[in-house]
């Protein structure tokens, strides 16, 4: 994906400073070779066991990158009605969606039932309440899955464990067998399967094989009370290295998890829903050196990328290597608080990098291909950056940079004269 040659970085066969020089910085560089590797990854992990691979749009939605999954035969995994749209748009199967998300409006349903999708995982009764009357009259029924919520720890950042008791994700384990009983008797509605999804960035398989013996004793519940499944959600979640994390591999992973199932007896499909072990290690942002600043207790590295380029540092105090990628280092270096240009003290992209660079140097934020673009904004009245896609020797520019003038495209000003 990302190599040194000649101690310059290269994105596949393409020099980094060839793209930060056309192109512009700030802007997001992506590796079709990381990103196909990846998905190949977990669909040869899984063997002959029956499963469907949902990559998790909300990761990175790029047309490009979803049309690229696309064409791999991957599934998707979706939270709203603009990222439905998205996977038709590039050319994904309806027929392999799954839809999650605790909020879904009646409208969102309306499309998805009426595109024919996969699954809906629903969270809580009041949606699978609207769910059925929405299939009903439709004329159709909603196939499901009840995301259960099974009390583990996944041993994450807060915002991003979503298993735990207080997290607003799913329904109660000792609510579920209630809720599919329910779901049962309603005419609109079709039950599939059982769900769950933890957290993101998890870096054991305890919590996973935790998770999966609580759904499937879940199985065994519904099966008791004649009501069948046919597939397990594990979500998704296997963490990526940024700096010293050692997640378990695509591989270990997977076959945990089948291993699992299989020892219950049961053969039941697996789907999951990974993203940013699929996307995050293929993609980086370039940001150039505006300025070098010192003051009597900190040096500064002031770049053009900032806080509503690449959130989560600011979001999560997320750390992610920075290098520049012209190489170099050893005694030139010096220790840098890496900022930007965002009027906020907590615009900070890393701190205390031991850098040797100069003003203009370009600089890149690894590991920025999950929840880098997809969370920008345009805060300051920042136009957001570009995405480039590499294949090989050359690369194609997926989205263009923004002009300002596109800024206020959709305001008015109705009481000017």
């Amino acid at each position: 994906m990302f190599n040194r040659r000649d101690q310059k970085l290269y994105a596949e066969d393409v020099p980094l400073e060839l793209i930060a020089a056309e192109v512009g910085t700030p802007c997001y560089v992506y590796s079709r070779a990381g990103i196909e590797q990846r998905w190949r990854a977990y669909d040869s992990a899984f063997a002959d066991h029956p499963h469907h691979i949902c990559y998790a749009v909300k990761a990175n939605s790029n047309l490009s990158v979803l049309r690229l999954l696309a064409q791999l035969g991957s599934g998707f995994d979706i939270v709203s009605v603009g990222e439905l749209e998205r996977v038709l748009r590039a050319g994904g199967d309806a027929h392999s969606v799954v839809f999650s998300g605790v909020a879904k409006r009646a409208d969102e349903m309306r499309r998805a039932l009426t595109v024919g999708i996969r699954c809906f995982d629903v969270e809580s009764l009041a949606e699978l309440a609207r769910l059925g009357a929405v299939a009903e009259e439709l004329g159709v029924q909603a196939p499901v899955a009840i995301r259960v919520n099974p009390d583990v720890d996944a041993a994450t950042h807060p915002y991003i464990a979503t298993g735990l008791t207080e997290a607003k994700f799913g329904i109660a384990m000792n609510q579920a067998l209630a809720a599919y009983m329910q779901a049962a008797g309603m005419p609109g509605i079709s039950i599939t399967g059982v769900a769950s999804h933890i957290g993101s960035q998890i870096l054991s398989m305890d919590p996973f094989l935790d998770a999966v013996g609580r759904l499937l004793e879940l199985v065994g519940d519904l099966a008791a009370a004649d009501i069948p499944v046919t597939h397990l959600d594990l979500g998704g979640g296997l963490g990526i290295r940024y700096r010293d994390e050692l997640p378990p591999d695509i591989n270990e992973y997977v076959s945990g998890l089948v291993e699992a199932v299989g020892q219950s007896g049961r053969r039941l499909s697996i789907t999951l829903e990974p993203g940013r072990s699929i996307v995050g290690e293929a993609g980086v942002l370039l940001t150039r050196v505006e300025y070098l600043k010192s003051n009597a207790r900190k040096n500064f590295a002031v770049v053009d990328a900032g806080m509503n380029d690449l959130l989560r540092p600011a979001l999560y105090d997320a750390w992610q290597d920075i290098v520049s990628i012209r190489g170099g280092g050893g005694a030139d270096a010096r220790c840098y608080d890496v900022v930007g240009p965002v009027c906020e003290t907590g615009d900070i992209l890393g701190t205390e990098r031991l850098l040797a660079i100069e003003q203009g140097d370009v600089l890149a934020v690894m590991g920025a291909g999950a929840y880098g673009w997809v969370m920008s904004s345009n805060y300051n009245s920042r136009p957001r950056p570009p995405e480039v896609l590499v294949d090989g020797d050359r690369y194609v520019v997926v989205r263009r940079r923004e002009t300002i003038e596109e800024l206020w495209g959709p305001e008015s000003m109705p009481w000017s004269k």
